[in-house]
């Protein structure tokens, strides 16, 4: 929100400036609490209630405990500021990210024969839709969606943890900030849809929703995968959700100041909606994610644009720099 008020600045608009830092603060402030506090409590819940029984199990209608459960966990680090959360997540992250690639691994060498069957029905259900023009723009319209949902490229989010870091050289932090939507996307979406796709869980969904139909596909491949999906679904949730929290905060306190009843009050709504998140309709909660979500991505690329001279010649400059180092050490 600062480099777009310096962008409008920079066109003799401070005034607009501030509109649009104020525009994407409260759309990001919706998206927080959506896409960080409702949805991931609401997924990491399923989860939980598959590997509990279903709706015979313990769990059954108590998602209400479940969110505070996982609300008081996250209040205990997001207490602590930046420090803490970015040194819980640091490690929560890592072993989140290696169970899930070597689960997925495991199931698709389960059903490794499945594996050139199932990439030539990704290639033609995206390249050939069987519904033509309508369902190619339904299904751009959508994977776009989920995509940007999942990876938060565009949106201005993470821009916002990744600007904490110490450091001379900013454009160096901007390259490491592009290996989350590499990992995120093309790494564990694609072990995502090939285990969905692979097990052929997809075309028997019978109308299961997210998580659900990851953890069927998990279960073709060894019974007890689900158990293992469930703690690298709660692991995400919870990493999430702290992180997210920060971006929520730093967007409150631009917009009522930092002052500690705002950001007492910010965390502790923030925590009740985890709770309300893991008691409601998934499809309530991804309509009012998208749209928030969605919202803050428009100052943020306008932004982008107006600054995109300066990043390309910082960009230049970096790239020289490197260049003449590398030259010196070989």
């Amino acid at each position: 929100m600062y480099y777009l008020r310096s962008a409008f600045d920079r066109l003799q608009k401070p005034q607009m400036g501030k509109f649009m830092a104020g525009l994407f603060a409260v759309c990001c402030i919706g998206g927080t609490i959506g896409a960080g506090g409702l949805f991931q409590a609401n997924q990491a819940y399923q989860q939980a209630l598959v590997v509990t029984g279903g709706e015979a199990g313990f769990l059954a209608d108590k998602g209400w405990l479940f969110g505070l459960f996982m609300a008081i966990l996250v209040g205990l680090v997001i207490i602590g500021g930046i420090q803490w959360i970015a040194a819980v997540a640091g490690r929560i992250v890592p072993v989140m990210a290696i169970i899930y690639i070597i689960a997925g691994f495991v199931v698709i060498g389960v059903h490794y024969t499945a594996i050139p069957d199932a990439l030539r029905t990704i290639f033609e259900m995206a390249l050939y839709p069987q519904a033509g023009i309508g369902a190619l723009m339904g299904a751009l319209l959508m994977g776009v969606q989920r995509a940007t949902f999942s990876n938060e490229a565009g949106l201005g989010s993470s821009a916002i943890a990744h600007s904490t870091v110490k450091t001379d050289v900013p454009v160096s932090q901007g390259m490491v900030a592009m290996l989350g939507p590499f990992i995120d996307t093309v790494v564990i979406c694609m072990i995502t849809a090939l285990v969905i796709v692979i097990s052929g869980t997809y075309v028997e969904g019978g109308g299961i929703e997210g998580v659900q139909l990851a953890s069927r596909a998990f279960a073709t491949g060894i019974s007890w995968f689900p158990y293992v999906l469930s703690l690298t679904v709660f692991l995400f949730a919870y990493s999430t959700m702290i992180s997210w929290s920060y971006y929520g905060l730093i967007c409150t306190t631009y917009l009522f100041g930092e002052r500690i009843f705002v950001t007492g009050l910010y965390k502790i709504l923030f925590c009740a909606f985890i709770i309300i998140g893991a008691s409601a309709q998934l499809s309530n909660i991804i309509l009012f994610t998208d749209s928030m979500v969605f919202a803050m991505a428009i100052p943020n690329i306008i932004g982008l644009y107006l600054l995109a001279p300066e990043i390309k010649n910082d960009l230049r400059v970096y790239l020289q720099d490197l260049k003449k180092k590398t030259e010196k050490q070989s």
